[in-house]
């Protein structure tokens, strides 16, 4: 049996779950060791969704046991002997490119030389603004065009591939401005993402035999969905009501209706508040867990430190550092990047001046 969760709770996930010890141990998460069959204990097959987090992500109670981690034990173990240098090779990547170099005018926004992501795990990638970040998400997934370079998804060339097609063949992503229908409702959003839509035609669509049966499944995951994000009871809303943090879930859940391989998000946690952040953290790592893998870009360093797998590091459009997190977050690279090499010296100190000058001399 995979190694179970203990001892401490999941990163990022188990406070807000976590059940008292003393309660019954049937009432907890629904899982004892009396009722827990094999299919609780391997891990979820991909795309088959969590409905109930506490089920893996909290400590688990005397006597019980908790959903398999064996996704997140798997690429822990992978990534713990691989060197801490941009570029390097991963065991097993899900996404490679090579030499992708994207021009605006004379500025050279992205100037990858290599860059992996390890299958099932995540994978954080931070820099400052301007560093490149969102203009290299949009050109593996289609929304732009590199000057030169070549990326390939579970070993499929991905060059000149439309971002519907992208998406078809298991790579989503989401936006940091939110892309959600403003004037549909929260289930229509939703169905959209859905990658069968028997009815759209205009012939097939006066045959409601034809697609009726698809409708219904479609629906059916979609409320799940919706369900599992905490958004059931503004199924039918309009999604131009929802908060920031909301529309942040609705788009996440929509990404999933195609069970994608790989989630590419784009600042997650930007403008959402407290309150619905360690959801969003929850859902990310239940992601994982499902067999899916996750890229996120993300300015919150304490977030980066506690979910993510292994941490990529751009600035000025190139990869600067790779590595574990706790040895990326001390990189003196990293470190330069964010705050500047001289990020510790006080700025009202005249010495700063003889420095300056010494420097360029």
């Amino acid at each position: 049996m995979p190694e179970q969760l203990s001892g401490k709770p999941g990163a990022a996930a188990g406070k807000a779950a976590a059940a008292p010890a003393a309660e019954p141990a049937e009432t907890i998460a629904g899982v004892t060791a009396a009722n827990l069959s094999e299919q609780d204990v391997n891990p979820a097959e991909p795309g088959k969704p969590f409905h109930d987090l506490a089920q893996w992500a909290t400590k688990a109670p005397e006597g019980e046991h908790l959903i398999s981690t064996a996704f997140g034990d798997k690429v822990k173990e992978d990534l713990a002997f691989v060197e801490n240098t941009p570029g390097v090779h991963k065991p097993d990547p899900i996404l490679v490119a090579d030499n992708v170099v994207r021009k605006f005018g004379g500025m050279t926004a992205v100037n990858v030389d290599h860059f992996e992501i390890e299958r099932h795990g995540i994978t954080a990638l931070i820099g400052p603004n301007g560093a490149g970040k969102t203009t290299f998400f949009n050109l593996m997934t289609g929304f732009d065009t590199p000057n030169s370079g070549a990326w390939r998804f579970d070993g499929h060339d991905m060059a000149h591939v439309h971002p519907e097609q992208v998406a078809r063949m298991g790579m989503v992503r989401t936006f940091q401005l939110t892309k959600v229908m403003s004037r549909l409702t929260v289930l229509d959003n939703m169905l959209l993402g859905a990658p069968v839509q028997p009815g759209e035609g205009l012939f097939r669509s006066l045959v409601p035999g034809l697609w009726k049966k698809q409708e219904r499944a479609n629906i059916e995951k979609a409320e799940a969905l919706l369900e599992r994000f905490l958004l059931i009871k503004k199924k039918n809303d309009f999604a131009g009501s929802l908060s920031g943090g909301q529309r942040k879930l609705l788009e996440m859940a929509r990404a999933l209706m195609s069970d994608p391989q790989l989630v590419m998000l784009d600042e997650p946690m930007a403008g959402v508040n407290p309150a619905l952040k360690q959801s969003l953290l929850d859902h990310i790592m239940a992601l994982r867990e499902e067999g899916t893998t996750v890229l996120f870009v993300e300015h919150d360093i304490n977030m980066v430190r506690h979910i993510a797998d292994w941490v990529t590091v751009m600035a000025e459009g190139r990869i600067v550092a790779e590595g574990q997190p706790k040895s990326v977050m001390s990189d003196p690279a990293v470190i330069d990047a964010y705050l500047g090499a001289h990020a510790d010296i006080d700025l009202g100190d005249d010495s700063v001046l003889d420095l300056k000058e010494s420097e360029e001399a």
